[in-house]
């Protein structure tokens, strides 16, 4: 399917992206090419396919909780630059 350089100017409008002729160009062959992907995949044979939104099964990346001892303020506080009392001295930020 060839896209037209009306549509390009279209699309470009409705996304708010000014284009120079070069890219109307460009972008139009490149949108025919996509689509004619998209017209290969129209003619696979899905039938007994079961629809998915997911292709593999999913599994949380994110280990559980453990209640674990903390460090001592000392220890964490050893090589800091600079502290005041039981905290981390740092340059104010906002004036």
């Amino acid at each position: 399917m060839k896209i037209s350089r009306e549509e390009v100017l279209h699309i470009a409008h409705l996304a708010r992206v000014a284009l120079t002729e070069e890219e109307i160009t460009r972008m139009s062959e490149q949108l025919s090419e996509l689509l004619e992907h998209f017209e290969v995949l129209q003619k696979v044979d899905t039938e007994g396919v079961t629809p998915t939104a997911q292709s593999v099964n999913l599994q949380s990346v994110m280990r559980e909780d453990e209640v674990k001892p903390s460090l001592l303020p000392g220890d964490i506080l050893a090589n800091a630059p600079r502290r005041e009392g039981d905290c981390f001295r740092v340059k104010p930020v906002l004036e």
